[in-house]
């Protein structure tokens, strides 16, 4: 993810690299650049004024990356951030955003967000580093000087400091009477986390420039505060922007693009080496062109984005050495997502993985190959990150 995002980055600002809006969305819909990056240096005065240009959020829409193309910054984590929001269903999200409301009042902050985005960003195992780091288990093995000073330079490239690429920020968490006991687990746990975690926050923080994704959601001044629902639709609006792009890129301006093209979406973000296959055997089961609409292709994401939840209904099959037909996998796939699809687009789906024609599909043929599709991203557990709170709050009342 590191060289991705410097290979797509255009930007350099104090020896830290950014992309533009432009160079996220050719990061998540190309292989590689359209283009070789040169990293143009930007002044204060070209940065103030690219953040002067930027909307609030209430402004937003599923535009809002075209519309702002190069006049926009995105620091690396703020990358990861993005990324993760890509593949993750919003459920996930809302448990991340009440976690760290710390006061309960629904809002979050600039500093609250800064936490929540980087612990969102983190893989599992970063989340396991930053727990063995909150009980002082660290590895005290030192690197050599040169090894020091390349991890230096390359910390400033991406987070802008040269310090801990764990750290996050502190905030003052406020005394008030808990509702429940959650309440008091949950605000006692991210407060825990908010100082444990935050040694040299103010350090960090006076280190850091603003960025367009901050100016989005915190205003100008940094002193606006954000909504679920703000997010939520931020969330939204990014996901079908960029189904659009991917969607536009086939269409070539029509209302739909073919089965095949739609396959080989599909089939582009799995580890099948061979798709010559899956396209062929599709091929020769959908003779005739029927197409997938944007609708149709938005409702099929936004159910892999829940491919977790299916894959529990997957197993249940599967343990019972069964497979799956058309109409069972479109009920499983509305009672563990509530995502409805149309019988053309599952008909579809069945004809790309059906390896053995049976009109069955078993959870290798679809599970095992559609869940490394999420990779694309940045694949996070919230589940994870949940188990981690609690378990660090239960020292902390223990201890």
């Amino acid at each position: 993810r590191e060289q991705r995002f410097r290979r797509f980055a255009s930007l350099e600002f104090e020896g830290q690299l950014y992309m533009t809006p432009y160079d996220f969305i050719q990061a998540v819909t190309n292989d590689e650049p359209k283009r070789a990056k040169k990293w143009r240096s930007l002044s204060k005065q070209e940065l103030n004024q690219i953040l002067m240009e930027t909307p609030p959020v209430w402004k937003g829409s599923s535009k809002l990356f075209r519309n702002l193309n190069e006049k926009g910054v995105i620091s690396y984590t703020e990358y990861l951030f993005l990324l993760c929001i890509l593949t993750k269903p919003h459920a996930g999200f809302r448990i991340a955003f009440n976690m760290f409301d710390t006061d309960g009042n629904e809002m979050v902050d600039k500093k609250e967000f800064l936490v929540l985005e980087s612990m969102n960003m983190n893989s599992k195992a970063s989340l396991k580093h930053c727990y063995f780091k909150i009980f002082r288990k660290k590895n005290e093995k030192r690197e050599r000087k040169g090894d020091e000073e390349k991890r230096a330079m390359l910390r400033l490239q991406l987070y802008g400091y040269h310090t801990s690429t764990n750290s996050v920020l502190k905030t003052e968490g406020e005394d008030l009477v808990p509702r429940s006991y959650w309440d008091t687990l949950r605000r006692s746990t991210s407060q825990a986390l908010f100082s444990d975690l935050a040694e040299r926050a103010d350090d960090i923080s006076s280190s850091l420039s603003d960025t367009t994704l901050l100016v989005h959601f915190f205003g100008k001044k940094g002193k606006a505060e954000l909504n679920f629902e703000d997010f939520y639709r931020f969330m939204d609006n990014l996901q079908t922007e960029v189904l659009e792009i991917e969607f536009l890129s086939y269409s070539n301006g029509m209302n739909t693009i073919s089965e095949e093209d739609f396959a080989h979406i599909l089939l582009r973000y799995t580890n099948v080496e061979n798709t010559s296959s899956y396209l062929e055997n599709m091929r020769c089961r959908i003779p005739e062109e029927k197409g997938i609409t944007f609708d149709e292709f938005r409702s099929f994401f936004q159910f892999l984005n829940n491919l977790e939840d299916f894959t529990i209904a997957m197993q249940m099959y599967n343990f019972a050495s069964r497979s799956i037909g058309q109409d069972e996998f479109k009920r499983a796939v509305y009672v563990a997502t509530g995502v409805k699809l149309s019988p053309h687009l599952v008909n579809t789906v069945f004809k790309i993985f059906d390896v053995d024609r049976d009109d069955q599909l078993s959870y290798k043929e679809f599970i095992g190959i559609m869940k490394d599709r999420l990779n694309r991203g940045f694949r996070v557990r919230i589940l994870i990150f949940i188990i981690i709170l609690v378990d660090f709050t239960i020292y902390h009342y223990l201890f």
